[in-house]
């Protein structure tokens, strides 16, 4: 109940458990005085009927607030011990209520002429029901509240399971980049052309604060992945010139839509690495992004040679770079994508990811160092 009744305008019922003791015993016990009263005066007891009953419903007030003292405790002891010892504390109470209901009655001015042994067990069946369900809701409440805590736990600890996932995956960056781009770096210095150098690491140190300064799960608007592409890009294209050819076409409809941060980088880098890098020649990488009723429609291609022959994967998967997007959408959106990984039939290589349309505003930091002219989107 306590997770059903959270909003930020009320705080939930439960989440003080004195206060809500509290409201609920005083609660209870006025709605018990109020029905036996009625129900007495409805039966013809007159007013004398209200003071014993006014007793007896301070007398269950205490004894009840004793009671929940007992049983905070019990509940902490094994079910064996447990309820054995809480039956007895109840039959206990309701001895010692009885006799104060019976004494109560038998010396009032007008009382029955029946005997105190007569008094005492007409109160004691009353008492024990009057406890006994008393008892049965205070453990009954307590155990559903164990329960929703419990719930809540796991749902925290899942959360918790789940963004560690996440940054997982997103932490994965491929090691052979960074080898690679240090290596290019330092030939450059070697050649002593600083410039190029200078702005090649600018270039990587600005990608790398874009992947370690923000929140591995949040999420980007599809603008900023792009810009944070051209980036990355960037520095590749510093590698390979112009044997790397990159077009994007996004349409502006889709501009705004939300995905993962760094969801579509792995896809480019498989790009470089099987259709760039073995050709002479290069290869061209298109990127397009587009609405498609509800989704939006995201398509990597290439005009590479295809999959590695040397490579054994699965026709949605050429290694750990689009195992990772795959993982990082089934966390993300369940069973509402769509991620297709397949060799074109003219040649080259197709990667297709398709996402619930969503826009939100975004608290991510964008890279700052320029990008060339050389990439359009």
């Amino acid at each position: 109940m306590a997770t059903l009744l959270k909003s930020p305008a009320a705080q939930p019922f439960f989440d003080d458990k004195v206060r809500a003791f509290w409201t609920l015993q005083t609660l209870g016990w006025s709605g018990w005085f109020v029905l036996r009263g009625a129900s007495g005066l409805a039966n013809g007891q007159d007013l004398y009927f209200l003071v014993p009953l006014l007793v007896s419903g301070i007398t269950g007030f205490s004894l009840t607030v004793t009671l929940s003292v007992v049983f905070r405790a019990l509940m902490q002891q094994r079910a064996l011990i447990m309820w054995p010892l809480a039956g007895l504390t109840v039959a206990i109470a309701t001895v010692f209520y009885s006799f104060i209901d019976a004494s109560m009655v038998a010396i009032q001015p007008r009382g029955t002429e029946a005997g105190f042994t007569t008094l005492f067990l007409g109160a004691f069946y009353l008492d024990a029901v009057t406890l006994a369900a008393w008892s049965s809701l205070y453990f009954a409440i307590n155990y559903f509240l164990r329960v929703e805590q419990q719930i809540d736990q796991l749902a925290r600890l899942e959360s918790q399971a789940t963004a560690s996932q996440l940054a997982m995956l997103r932490y994965q960056i491929n090691p052979h980049f960074l080898f690679n781009t240090l290596n290019s770096i330092s030939t450059l210095v070697l050649l002593k052309q600083t410039e190029q150098a200078n702005a090649m690491l600018s270039r990587l140190s600005a990608f790398l604060r874009y992947t370690l300064v923000n929140e591995p799960t949040a999420e980007v608007t599809l603008a900023q992945e792009v810009e944070t592409l051209k980036l990355y890009l960037d520095i590749e294209k510093m590698r390979f010139e112009e044997r790397l050819r990159v077009r994007f076409d996004v349409d502006p409809r889709v501009s705004e839509a939300r995905l993962p941060s760094l969801l579509l980088q792995p896809i480019i880098e498989n790009a470089i690495k099987y259709a760039v890098t073995p050709s002479e020649e290069g290869a061209d990488i298109v990127l397009t992004a587009h609405l498609v009723g509800q989704n939006v429609r995201i398509v990597v291609s290439d005009s590479g040679g295809g999959l590695n022959p040397d490579i054994t994967v699965t026709t949605t998967s050429t290694g750990v770079g689009l195992a990772n997007i795959r993982d990082r959408l089934a966390q993300a959106y369940g069973e509402q994508h769509r991620f297709d990984a397949r060799e074109a039939p003219g040649g080259g290589f197709t990667v297709t990811v398709e996402l619930p349309f969503a826009v939100a505003p975004v608290l991510a930091d964008m890279p700052t160092v320029e990008t060339k002219a050389s990439q359009t989107a």
